[in-house]
């Protein structure tokens, strides 16, 4: 062995050593004391993941059903792969998602993110095609850092790709039902069914839950929603595949149907001048004098075909997705005077939600449609040399409603309307060429041209106070050019080392919240849309990934380093429920990821994830709004919030320095599973734990908004016999409950994590 790759596994051993492992990128074979090999699809070729220089975590099936036993949605996976967080400001409908920090904590159905998310090969840009449940999943792939040149499609800070179970040749399936706390059911099912040249899979799950939140006001208002956070969320897919000699067909079609409620801003549930929930807070109760419910209607169809010739194959993949979708809220939080005069008002225990003013608010997409189509070349030879050279075109069609209604008036009558129409397009030419210099010593280069454009359009019809807006027009366009250079080097057979560079890009965003825009309230000629121009994005990174004694651990590390160019940023207006689009000079990252897993003995496996990500903004001469309620206490006593940066003009705060929201520094993740045989089946338990840290919830820093660190476990037990498995889970185990976002132009208005659930689950496969 050679002595760099001694010293490479002394390292990677003690690592080993040091933490048991990361979240199961790859679940052994049973009865086997050896890691499977990863297998990933992230660089558009089957490879092993040592073979690929770039950053990739994957989680499989079991690691994916481990965290959402109960229903949960697609957070359920944050941080359970390093420096990946997801959250929401929407409930189960609009995920945001964060890769070493960037992200995106814009709540505008309009909202572009950097970080891209591919389902079954197929881009889902608007936040609310994000969210599709995870059921019948094969893999999960997390590439971090920019994509770039293969995936292009606003991906500065990396990519999301799952994949779901595709139809085999077997006749095979499962089904499974769950029942958990709050009458909570979680049906599941799958079956595949070969047809000669024909394969076809259906797969599709139900998950309900009770409402769990009481409103003790509904009886006073007879209008206000009276039981909140219950659900029920229906999706279905079905696949068709076909061959015949070299040509592959790949069908699709899957819808979702889900009815719920619109998360649930609770008002006043912070102790001024910290980040704790006040005293005697109750989480089931939630007194409010507005309607809150949600619901998403979704379809997706899709292509995948390959023709397969002596040295290449061609690929073309359609993807053509509509939606329609609808949330209402209590945006305030609370209840105002329409229960008489605010000193008077009602109170609760542990939860002072009385406000003098009403924000309930509702935003709809009426019309969502995405066509995309690529088209990919691709050699298929065993030369040193491989190459990829594509074309890809994109196209939405989007209308976005936004309601005001009046929570003081009796039924709550719609007071407001403002509408955004965008029509997006954007065409790419691009390559990628892999060429091996050695047995050992493979390069990569790729490269991307990407020319976007939008035409947007807002305007206001009907707003209480201020006057209407005609019809506002922007018509942002942008060009660029992205690249991307690797390497990786094998020691040995078990060990490499890999390097990249690389370049991304985000197009321009437009913001057009123009419901509650106030001419009066800022410089004279501000528009009452915003345009943030393109981002750019300069990456580092190297590290290595090693298979480790005899196959039984393995251990990947990533050290890193960007800076973004103009990076996008959301920020609020103060007192006024608006935020606006702003580009920072600049921001820079840098930290490092391990991801880890190992058998320990015959009945013990392991794994850990772990990464820290530094971020800061660097812009002198960028100010923002921190909170509205900062300089008028007297709205109720011990609400405004404490900010901690140096002010600015006009009541607004520097951030520079600051660190990017919802970026916590340290996020790790670990789980620990036994298993037995016991009389004609196997004995297992589980459990899983995931630290997310401290973080700033808004641009500015206020003590009140500065999240606190969370550690959250599941546990799950069960027994699998013949093609059964019975199990019972628990998430959130230490019913850990804390503010986790905010908003910020009224009084102390929080959002909380999950509280604990529990339950039983049924699985039978055939």
């Amino acid at each position: 062995m050679k002595p760099s790759a001694i010293r490479l596994h002394a390292v990677a051993l003690a690592l080993a050593a040091a933490f048991p492992a990361a979240q199961a990128q790859s679940e052994p074979k049973k009865d086997s004391q050896q890691l499977e090999q990863v297998i990933v699809t992230g660089a558009r070729r089957v490879e092993n993941l040592k073979d690929v220089p770039i950053a990739i975590s994957a989680m499989k099936t079991e690691a994916i059903e481990t965290v959402s036993v109960g229903g949960a949605d697609i957070r359920a996976i944050s941080g359970r792969v390093p420096s990946l967080n997801v959250e929401s400001d929407f409930g189960r409908s609009f995920p945001r998602f964060y890769v070493r920090g960037l992200g995106n904590t814009d709540f505008d159905l309009n909202a572009s993110q950097p970080v891209g998310l591919v389902f079954d090969d197929i881009v889902q840009e608007n936040p609310i095609l994000k969210g599709f449940p995870l059921f019948d999943i094969d893999q999960v792939e997390l590439l971090r850092g920019p994509q770039g040149t293969l995936f292009g499609r606003n991906s500065p800070a990396g990519v999301m790709k799952f994949d779901s179970a595709k139809p085999g040749k077997r006749f095979e399936g499962y089904a499974s039902i769950g029942l958990g706390r709050w009458s909570a059911v979680n049906l599941e099912t799958a079956v595949n069914v070969p047809m000669g040249d024909w394969q076809l899979r259906a797969s599709g799950m139900w998950q309900r839950q009770d409402d769990r939140v009481k409103n003790p006001l509904a009886s006073a208002t007879n209008t206000a929603t009276s039981d909140l956070e219950g659900y029920s969320d229906k999706a279905a897919r079905v696949q068709l595949a076909y061959k015949n000699g070299g040509f592959n067909a790949l069908f699709k079609l899957q819808g979702r149907d889900y009815n719920g409620h619109a998360t649930t801003f609770r008002a006043n549930i912070m102790k001024r001048g910290t980040n704790e929930l006040v005293d005697g807070f109750n989480a089931a109760n939630y007194p409010t004098d507005g309607f809150n419910f949600q619901q998403l209607k979704s379809t997706a169809l899709s292509a995948r075909l390959r023709w397969d010739f002596d040295t290449v194959s061609l690929h073309s993949i359609t993807g053509y997705d509509k939606a329609d979708y609808f949330s209402r809220g209590d945006v305030d939080g609370g209840f105002g005077s329409r229960f008489g005069n605010i000193p008077d008002g009602p109170s609760y225990p542990g939860q002072p939600a009385l406000v003098p003013f009403d924000a309930q608010t509702a935003d709809g997409i009426p019309k969502l449609t995405q066509l995309t189509q690529e088209f990919r070349l691709q050699s298929t030879t065993q030369d040193p040399m491989q190459w990829i050279v594509g074309a890809y075109f994109f196209k939405e069609d989007l209308q976005v409603d936004s309601f005001n209604y009046d929570s003081f008036a009796v039924g709550d009558p719609q007071n407001g309307y403002a509408v955004q129409h965008q029509n997006a397009k954007s065409w790419a030419l691009f390559g990628n060429v892999n060429f091996a210099l050695s047995q050992d010593l493979k390069l990569r280069a790729g490269m991307r041209y990407t020319n976007d454009k939008k035409d947007f359009v807002a305007s206001r019809t009907q707003h209480p106070f201020l006057p209407n807006i005609a019809p506002v027009r922007t018509n942002p366009r942008s060009t660029n050019f992205s690249w991307d250079l690797g390497a990786n080097y094998s020691l040995d057979k078990a060990t490499s080392l890999f390097g990249r560079v690389a370049t991304g890009y985000r197009a321009p965003s437009v913001q057009g919240r123009v419901l509650f825009f106030d001419a009066g309230a800022v410089p004279a000629g501000t528009s009452p849309i915003s345009v943030a121009k393109s981002e750019k994005v300069l990456s580092v990174e190297g590290g290595f990934k090693a298979d480790l004694m005899n196959n039984r651990a393995r251990v990947t590390g990533t050290v890193f380093s960007y800076q973004v160019k103009d990076l996008q940023l959301t920020a609020g207006s103060g007192e006024i429920n608006q935020n606006r689009l702003v580009n920072a000079d600049k921001a820079v990252g840098r930290g490092f990821e391990l991801d880890a897993q190992a058998i320990l003995s015959e009945n013990w496996r392991t794994t850990l994830g772990l990464s820290y990500n530094q971020t800061e903004i660097k812009d002198k001469n960028l100010y923002v709004s921190p909170c509205g309620n900062r300089n008028f206490p007297f709205l109720q006593a011990n609400t405004g919030c404490t900010v901690l940066d140096p002010d600015g003009p006009n009541g607004t705060v520097s951030i520079n320095g600051n660190d990017l929201p919802r970026a916590p520094k340290v996020v790790w993740n670990w789980t620990l599973k036994y298993t037995r045989p016991v009389g004609s089946g196997e004995f297992y338990a589980l459990t899983d734990w995931a630290f997310k840290d401290k973080y700033n919830m808004f641009l500015y820093e206020a003590v009140e908004y500065r999240a606190k660190s969370m550690l959250e476990g599941g546990l799950r037990a069960g027994y699998s016999w013949d093609n059964m498995e019975v199990s019972v889970y628990g998430r959130n185990i230490t019913n850990r409950q804390q503010a986790i976002a905010a908003i910020d132009f009224n009084n102390l208005t929080g959002i909380i994590n999950e509280p604990r659930s529990y339950g039983v689950t049924f699985r039978a496969t055939f």
